[in-house]
């Protein structure tokens, strides 16, 4: 993907907003981790931690990319992301974040770093599908939105809570990034095309694609709206 085109800004503007929407919880506990160091040294270990994050994350990401390069997987990949957008819609209840404390600068650095690794398995997914193997727009990405959740996590939460619409472009962003993953998967070239297809069949793999973009779009959407509705109806019985 040649840089600053428009595939490389719209590429890189879905990693930015799959990045902020999918890490409110990251946020939260990068929060929790420093809550009980002095102030002098809480905004020390959140930058810190912040870097170690990014550093982590790129590492991970990269190996992801990588990995989808593997017959199969990009498939697999795509139907994993598919189930993150729907678990993104769907209404999980009350939760209460009481994410691990550190005492000290080193305890609350190796939490954070530990807890993004472990909790941004999700991101890295999901940005390894936006990048279409694009290791310069992952790196640019992560330092981009890392960042922004790691210093301005209140912010971005309220931001949500304000307007609730981002997650749901957050969830259809996912939703076609995954239909991608599963639309350039090689296994299935039978179905949407590829390198040596007859022009007199591409009609055929073009309308399969957009049908799977669609079918992925709207499944997801109509699916999180469904579960929202029966997780209501069943507080509303209880």
């Amino acid at each position: 993907m040649e840089l600053f085109t428009a595939p490389w800004w719209s590429a890189l503007l879905a990693i930015i907003l799959i990045d902020l929407v999918l890490a409110g919880d990251n946020a939260i506990v990068i929060a929790l981790a420093a809550r009980n160091l002095p102030p002098h040294l809480q905004k020390k270990a959140i930058v810190w931690g912040a870097a170690g994050a990014i550093v982590v994350r790129s590492v991970m990401t990269i190996g992801v990319v990588w990995l989808l390069k593997i017959p199969g997987l990009m498939l697999v990949g795509g139907l994993g992301l598919l189930w993150v957008a729907y678990q993104l819609l769907a209404d999980q209840g009350d939760k209460e974040h009481d994410g691990p404390v550190a005492s000290t600068f080193w305890g609350a650095m190796k939490t954070i770093v530990i807890a993004d690794a472990l909790m941004g398995i999700d991101n890295v997914l999901g940005v390894a599908g936006a990048a279409h193997g694009a290791f310069d727009l992952v790196v640019i990405g992560l330092l981009v939105s890392v960042p922004i959740v790691v210093f301005g996590s209140t912010m971005v939460l309220k931001l949500v809570e304000r307007f609730p619409v981002i997650i749901k472009i957050g969830a259809a962003v996912l939703a076609f990034t995954a239909a991608k993953m599963i639309v350039g998967e090689q296994l299935l070239d039978s179905i949407y095309g590829g390198p040596g297809v007859l022009p007199s069949a591409q009609s055929l793999h073009t309308a399969a694609e957009w049908a799977t973009y669609a079918a992925a779009v709207a499944g997801v959407l109509a699916a999180g709206w469904w579960a929202n509705r029966r997780a209501q109806a069943a507080r509303q019985s209880a």
